[in-house]
């Protein structure tokens, strides 16, 4: 893949304050709480710009990508924003824990050529119509580049992690925590051996998209009708699949408003291909006893290379199931490869969700019968929670996804599932950006 450094814009802290209060999550992840949090955090948030507040009046003439470009452009005339004066590569390296564990992930900030899929480039996640028209209007209005993609590649020799780990002993340009407690911070590789070295180690190696599927077909999108050369380069992250701190978490499928769901009929289908270990509980220690032995036993057959679930529909029980009849899968996805086919994801989608549900592509794809969770925080109590207070049916939880299938599928020219990947943690807005 072909990458370059660039000038970036950032938050200049002698005109906006802290400069870290101007970052935000991605725009997708952002809830109506939270755009509020980060519209008070800083005046010049970078929230105004990748997902501003609508109103009753908006128009073709004011709305919320007419605003967004009114901010891009005042922040620069004002020096909030401010262009760097060298070519740079910016090194991007965050500090966080998982399950327990602390870990550093390292990776880097540039511009990578666009290529179709295929040829350089591989996506490995479904993506949807509505967004990939709302990033295209807000690229339309401002023309630059906010969101980071994420990309993974793979270098055994870590070239570029070696560059980025000489980079951090100097002082961070950018260096916050963000609300749950992952320090992000960024430096600078301006010198043009360094850049060079970068260049070179990648130039032969295709990436993956890991997130930022809609904003890649985006970039895509605005090429061919811009015409515009500088559109030929899309802001990205670049990650080492054998950087230490590449983690992938779950996303837990919640489902509910099925019209009569019966949790014991459930289970019983599942009998035909799954095979089932039911763990009941009388009282809350045991309950509590229960869950932790599912996600054991999920995690034995997750280092076992087996498909596996576990399942809470309040019957007063835990299950964990395993797949027993593979040939049930390659029945139900006939055209995929069987990098496709061992998925967890793909397993449960087609034979419990679709098959045993009755919830298809269409019911994915509108969420109505389907909440993703993210396993971070009490993400699991609170699932736990829903299906006790009988707000949802039925929860299905998940083992990750292996940075490897990811690969697998990929090279097979192929998409998961929505939300088969939870890389964790998300790469920030706002750090750096692009005009183009």
């Amino acid at each position: 893949m072909e990458i370059k450094a660039f000038k970036a814009y950032r938050f200049n802290d002698s005109v906006v304050g802290n400069d870290g209060d101007c970052i935000a999550p991605p725009y997708d992840v952002i809830n109506a709480e939270q755009q509020e949090q980060l519209y008070a955090k800083n005046d010049f948030n970078i929230v105004r710009i990748i997902k501003g507040k609508e109103t009753d009046s908006d128009n073709d003439a004011n709305n919320k990508y007419t605003r967004a470009a009114e901010s891009l452009n005042r922040w620069i005339e004002q020096g909030a924003l401010k262009q760097d004066d060298k070519d740079t590569i910016y090194a991007y390296v965050q500090n966080f824990t998982a399950a327990g564990e602390n870990f550093t992930r390292s990776g880097f900030i540039a511009l990578g050529k666009l290529e179709e899929f295929g040829t350089g480039v591989q996506p490995h996640e479904k993506t949807l119509d509505g967004p990939k028209a709302d990033r295209l209007n807000l690229t339309r209005a401002t023309q630059a580049q906010f969101g980071l993609i994420f990309m993974l590649y793979d270098d055994k020799e870590q070239i570029a992690d070696r560059i980025i780990k000489k980079a951090t002993e100097k002082e961070a340009l950018t260096k916050f925590v963000d609300e749950e407690n992952v320090s992000h911070a960024i430096y600078a590789i301006d010198d043009a051996n360094d850049i060079a070295a970068i260049e070179n180690m990648i130039k032969d190696k295709e990436a993956v998209i890991a997130d930022g599927h809609h904003r890649y077909e985006t970039a895509l999108n605005y090429r061919r009708e811009s015409q515009n050369p500088n559109a030929d380069y899309r802001m990205m992250t670049f990650i080492n699949m054998h950087n230490e701190g590449l983690v992938v978490l779950p996303t837990h499928r919640l489902v509910g408003d099925l019209e009569n769901f019966d949790m014991a009929k459930l289970i019983e289908e599942l009998e035909e291909d799954f095979e089932i270990t039911a763990l009941p509980f009388s009282d809350e220690s045991s309950k509590v006893a229960a869950r932790d032995k599912m996600f054991e036993l999920m995690k034995s057959d997750f280092d076992a290379g087996k498909n596996s679930f576990g399942i809470y529909g309040k019957d007063g029980a835990f299950y964990k199931v395993t797949l027993k009849n593979k040939e049930a899968v390659k029945k139900a996805l006939p055209n995929l490869s069987e990098a496709s086919q061992s998925l967890d994801v793909s397993v449960l989608h087609s034979l419990i969700l679709d098959k045993i549900l009755g919830i298809g592509e269409a019911q994915l794809a509108s969420q109505s019968n389907l909440k993703y969770i993210k396993d971070i925080g009490d993400a699991i109590e609170e699932s736990i929670k829903a299906i006790d207070n009988d707000e949802k049916q039925v929860v299905f939880f998940m083992n990750s996804t292996k940075t490897q299938q990811v690969r697998d599928v990929a090279a097979a020219g192929e998409k998961m599932p929505q939300k088969s990947t939870f890389f964790y943690p998300k790469v920030f807005t706002g750090l750096t950006i692009n005009k183009l």
